[in-house]
């Protein structure tokens, strides 16, 4: 069993398509039936089922492909091991932004400051592809990826932002159901954070009315000045002031809160550069959460 034929035959696997398989793998496709055939041979069992244009995967052909992705997984950790303890590993760090990509700027300007060399390469907009797609991934702790050690940077109130003119302005704390009425700005359907929120509308009886959509926190706060609407807004993560044409309003729910998590593959070596930026997010979350407990303490 050679290197070349695993390799091989988990494109094949995964494309599921002889042909574009062997496009992708620049080798004619004569050629890669015939090693996928060889390595059926020496095994002994057939690992795709054969149709009129396509190839799929059978029992035998998934339980072999779970196999030979640790197996080669295994190999290019142990490359990429050797070269970070020898200094020529890539210092780039895949990081899949789920939730508060707001405050990348200021996170990322900080780290380079300790690690100039670090490189980012920013995956945002996508659905979870799996531990393999990214080295770390900042979620939401209600959603996270499949195959991934995971711990919870903070854990936030949800508070509903008003217009200091509002009729609720005057109140400390208010119900959920309180809002059934209200225009909402709001993040664009599949943020997590909508998500959230329209979840808590919901146990809440009613389904929230958007009058705005936008993922800028300063859009958000811009409308909420100008009378359009109320918004939720995480008491940390969104953090900043909301000046004196904004008032915020803590929810009775004591439920309404969300976490904010960090996560990396549970199977694969974690280059120094990441677990260097995942160690000062941890430091960088706790700070924000550290700040923000103090600013509530001088308010109360």
């Amino acid at each position: 069993m050679e290197l070349l034929q695993l390799k091989y035959f988990q494109v094949a696997a995964r494309m599921q398509h002889m042909t574009q398989a062997a496009r992708s793998l620049h080798i004619s496709q004569p050629a890669l039936s015939k090693m996928i055939a060889s390595l059926e041979a020496e095994l002994g069992t057939k690992l795709f089922e054969r149709e009129p244009k396509s190839i799929r995967l059978n029992e035998h052909g998934k339980l072999f492909l779970h196999q030979v992705d640790i197996a080669l997984q295994a190999l290019e950790d142990g490359k990429l091991q050797l070269q970070d303890l020898g200094g020529s590993a890539s210092p780039a760090v895949s990081l899949d932004v789920r939730v508060s990509s707001h405050l990348l700027p200021d996170l990322l300007a900080d780290f380079r400051k300790e690690c100039p060399a670090a490189e980012f390469h920013l995956l945002q907009h996508s659905t979870f592809e799996g531990a393999g797609s990214f080295d770390l991934c900042l979620s939401d702790g209600a959603e996270l990826p499949p195959g991934t050690t995971s711990l919870t940077l903070l854990e936030e109130e949800i508070f509903v932002a008003v217009p200091a003119g509002h009729a609720l302005a005057d109140h400390t704390q208010i119900s959920l159901k309180e809002l059934r009425e209200e225009s909402f700005i709001s993040l664009p359907p599949g943020k997590s954070l909508r998500e959230t929120t329209d979840a808590f509308c919901r146990l809440a009886g009613f389904t929230p009315r958007i009058r705005f959509e936008s993922d800028d926190p300063a859009m958000v706060r811009g409308l909420i000045r100008a009378g359009q609407g109320v918004a939720f807004l995480p008491a940390i993560t969104w953090g900043g002031s909301t000046g004196p044409d904004v008032v915020l309003l803590r929810l009775e729910e004591s439920w309404c809160k969300r976490s904010i998590a960090l996560s990396w593959p549970q199977e694969r070596y974690l280059t120094q550069t990441a677990a260097a930026f995942r160690d000062f997010a941890v430091n960088y979350f706790s700070g924000l959460a550290a700040s923000h407990h103090q600013d509530s303490g001088r308010g109360d």
